[in-house]
């Protein structure tokens, strides 16, 4: 019989196991464009041990959160509007880190605002983006 913690740990790993490891890799891969130290990608990803992280980038199919598995999803997102607005790549891959004077970033960048590490704060980005790009926010 499981116990409770082998319950909820279960009911933690993401649904769709086969999404991780293209996911993870396709994150690896924005993370360089991006130039994200390994702390600014553990904080994207919502991780505490940088062991846990290169273990995951070494499986093929990881066993990412349900939690991991949705910022993953944020940041496609994220990188995806951002080719779509700023079709020059340079462009499109430096615009998270410049300082943006919209009042959901009030001066920061949007890194800065999604490095406060809660999930919305990628999901708030999502939305501004999706928002300039003239879909549903």
């Amino acid at each position: 019989m499981a116990t409770v913690a082998t319950r909820k740990r279960k009911a933690a790993i993401a649904f769709e196991p086969e999404l991780a490891g293209p996911g993870l890799r396709t994150f690896v891969n924005i993370a360089k464009r991006w130039d994200l130290s390994v702390k600014e990608q553990l904080i994207l990803l919502g991780l505490i041990s940088e062991s846990t992280f290169y273990k995951w980038k070494n499986e093929a199919n990881p066993p990412l959160a349900r939690d991991t598995l949705e910022r993953i999803s944020y940041i496609l997102g994220i990188y995806a509007a951002l080719q779509i607005l700023l079709p020059q790549a340079s462009a499109a891959d430096t615009w998270i880190k410049r300082p943006n004077t919209a009042p959901m970033f009030g001066g920061k960048s949007a890194l800065d605002v999604m490095l406060a590490g809660n999930v919305g704060d990628l999901y708030r980005v999502r939305q501004y983006l999706d928002a300039q790009r003239g879909g549903w926010a």
